[in-house]
């Protein structure tokens, strides 16, 4: 049909389900969100083809760039449930931030991936905002990211949201586990929760097993079931940065999906192993409710979940009190559960 012809149907990206304008309009306000993150060291606007950043070379002297990407799994089924968007943003960055500081990096930069089918601004700017805070909580710049309208591809009102850190550490300074010995002490931080992990069985056993809804009230959980679900994953660095800078730790775990047994021997060198006292720690009620409500046994529990501990230092007996200090300074509880061993890098429970 010839391009003047009165009668030609002219098809916009709109009509695909792709709105332009709207997309523009969401990443105006997503770009002043990022801007409240940023730091000298930035070097390219927000809406860039490409993020920049400079190094601070007078504060390194062998930099190393450490890197890792993740997201929050089916967490985001519970956020859509209870139209929660800016808590989802913070686990995102939090999470992220964690994965790099069990080697001893500082975060420099993010940037976020959000998908969605059809955009909805406010939404995005919510998930954006929590991005932006956790950014700003833990020292580190939202430089850019990428914001999909893929219509046809998610269902209505649902988002996939994944993000994407770098940290630096002086080479000297990194953490390999290369310094594990016998006799070093494992010292636990609390998790706030699940954190980001475990939800598929989570939601399983509380959605479906035990017919709860995200505004039914446990009165175990001395919660209701989606607020206990949507604590946001803590981030430990502003503490750990500070034992760090004291060179008190010899080894770092993020104990994530597969829990302590399959997260803490990562962190182990060869001819070692980790005993786990079980009982050294206060077990969190979310935990014990979900093991009662599957009759899920032990290991599968610590497989599954975190367990009430989200991180664990393996501290030299020497440098012990010195940790103790620093977490009694910083208002923090740290929970002596184990010890290292003789082994090849497995998790023994006691």
């Amino acid at each position: 049909m010839p391009e003047n012809d009165p009668n030609r149907t002219t098809v916009t990206y709109a009509d695909a389900g792709v709105d332009l304008e709207r997309a523009a309009r969401a990443k105006q306000r997503i770009r002043y969100l990022a801007h409240k993150t940023f730091t000298k060291n930035v070097l390219s606007e927000i809406g860039s083809f490409g993020g920049m950043f400079a190094l601070d070379k007078q504060k390194y002297k062998d930099p190393v760039l450490v890197a890792s990407v993740d997201g929050v799994g089916t967490k985001l089924k519970v956020a859509f449930e209870m139209n929660l968007h800016h808590t989802i943003g913070g686990d995102l960055v939090n999470h992220c931030v964690n994965d790099i500081a069990v080697q001893g990096a500082a975060p420099l930069f993010f940037m976020d991936y959000f998908a969605t089918g059809k955009l909805d601004p406010d939404i995005a700017e919510r998930v954006v905002a929590g991005i932006a805070d956790a950014c700003k909580h833990n020292g580190c710049a939202l430089i850019g990211g990428e914001t999909a309208e893929m219509p046809g591809f998610y269902e209505h009102g649902d988002y996939d949201l994944a993000g994407f850190i770098v940290g630096v550490v002086d080479r000297e300074r990194v953490i390999t586990g290369k310094n594990v010995q016998v006799g070093d002490v494992l010292v636990g931080l609390a998790s706030n929760g699940l954190h980001t992990n475990g939800y598929a069985l989570a939601r399983k056993l509380l959605f479906e097993t035990a017919h709860y809804s995200p505004e039914t009230y446990v009165n175990e959980l001395k919660n209701k079931v989606g607020n206990e679900l949507m604590r946001v994953h803590k981030s430990y660095w502003p503490l750990l940065k500070k034992l760090l800078d004291g060179e008190t730790i010899s080894a770092l775990a993020h104990i994530t999906g597969g829990g302590m047994t399959q997260n803490l021997p990562r962190a182990l060198p060869k001819g070692t192993a980790a005993v786990i006292e079980m009982g050294t720690w206060p077990e969190q009620p979310i935990f014990q409710h979900l093991q009662q409500l599957g009759g899920i046994p032990q290991d599968e529990m610590m497989r599954a979940f975190n367990m009430g501990i989200g991180m664990i230092m393996v501290v030299p007996p020497k440098k012990f009190k010195k940790v103790q200090t620093v977490l009694e300074r910083a208002g923090e509880k740290g929970y002596t559960i184990g010890r290292i061993v003789k082994g090849e890098r497995k998790v023994l429970y006691s």
